[in-house]
């Protein structure tokens, strides 16, 4: 599924004098927004394998004091208008694809890693990146007793998103 993505704002932005919506009904649990079509029962899904813990529902009917916003591979300028609507949220990118739901919210990084990239890392400055690159040489010379043979990325077994056969 290569090419733009392309994204869609229809939620208003709160206006300064209007007071918060009460989070009624989400007190006692952590809500997760998804900004990103995804069917009913991908939502329910994802809900049940968080957990009693975590309600999952789409941006469009959370409040604006949603404590986690999934969104997909976007662009800097929508993260930073999803940023201004849900202030409080921790913002989580993800890249999936579930077949068994018709769902697939792929990526660069996704697209990089099938064609053969064996790890992606993020780093902010050179002495993390060169952390983070001695850790993963050394673990795949532990992994593969110095043999030299190239890992293979895992892929869930029966092409389930959870990696459990159905």
């Amino acid at each position: 599924m290569g090419g733009a993505l392309h994204g869609e704002i229809v939620a208003p932005l709160p206006r300064p004098h209007e007071p918060e919506p009460p989070r009624a009904g989400y007190d006692d649990v952590t809500v997760v927004a998804t900004a990103m079509k995804l069917p009913d029962a991908a939502r329910a899904s994802l809900s049940d394998q968080l957990g009693p813990g975590y309600i999952v529902v789409d941006m469009q009917s959370a409040p604006a004091t949603a404590d986690v916003l999934l969104v997909p591979p976007i662009s800097p300028q929508l993260i930073g208008h999803l940023r201004s609507t849900f202030p409080n949220a921790r913002i989580v990118a993800a890249e999936f694809e579930d077949d068994t739901l018709g769902v697939s919210y792929l990526g660069a990084i996704r697209r990089m890693l099938d064609a053969g990239a064996e790890t992606y890392l993020a780093s902010s400055t050179i002495p993390q990146l060169a952390r983070q690159l001695d850790r993963v040489i050394t673990e795949r010379a532990q992994l593969t007793a110095g043999s030299g043979a190239p890992l293979e990325i895992e892929r869930p077994p029966n092409g389930s998103a959870d990696g459990s056969a159905e």
